[in-house]
């Protein structure tokens, strides 16, 4: 109607501006839920939003699956464990956390992505370190997470990591 109203020259106004016309009823639907997704977005939980936003964190992790790699076909041995990493200074927007451990403070890179926050830490002869907290709360109402260590070394020394570990545990945001 709008269109033969022009081509008569009837009104070069279109009817959405005109006074007295009401707007469709799918572009209050539109509009409403416009609105409605700028002052709640999806996907950002309030745990979510703290987690992105955590300056620090403790993890502690009870359990480890191990392998030797010495073994054909490789095998793997569940048993307890009590690793405790403690994260600093964490600024996933630059990247950067601090990781607070016993032989020292260690510059690490950390990535926050739609729920998990991982902790990156590459050793310059080899080893690959990876934590990930996930936006995932345990019983205890901490955030599950796990650590993998990447490593291998031909001979197994007690206290140190010599083979392919996976820890399993929890952390808590300290901020």
């Amino acid at each position: 109607m709008w269109l033969r109203d022009v081509v008569l020259n009837r009104a070069a106004t279109p009817p959405r501006l005109r006074r007295g016309v009401r707007l469709h009823p799918n572009m209050w639907i539109n509009k409403i839920v416009s609105i409605t997704l700028l002052l709640f977005p999806l996907g950002l939980s309030a745990q979510n939003r703290t987690l992105a936003t955590a300056k620090s964190i403790k993890c502690t992790f009870p359990v480890i699956a191990s392998s030797t790699l010495r073994d054909e076909p490789p095998k793997a041995e569940v048993k307890p464990a009590t690793l405790v990493l403690e994260f600093e200074e964490i600024n996933p927007d630059e990247g950067s956390a601090r990781l607070k451990a016993g032989f020292g403070n260690y510059d690490i890179v950390v990535r926050y992505t739609q729920g998990y926050l991982h902790f990156i830490q590459s050793f310059r002869d080899g080893p690959l370190y990876v934590t990930t907290v996930l936006d995932q709360k345990t019983k205890a109402g901490k955030l599950k997470a796990m650590h993998s260590r990447h490593e291998y070394t031909a001979v197994s020394l007690p206290g140190y990591t010599s083979s392919p570990e996976q820890y399993y545990g929890e952390c808590e945001i300290l901020n």
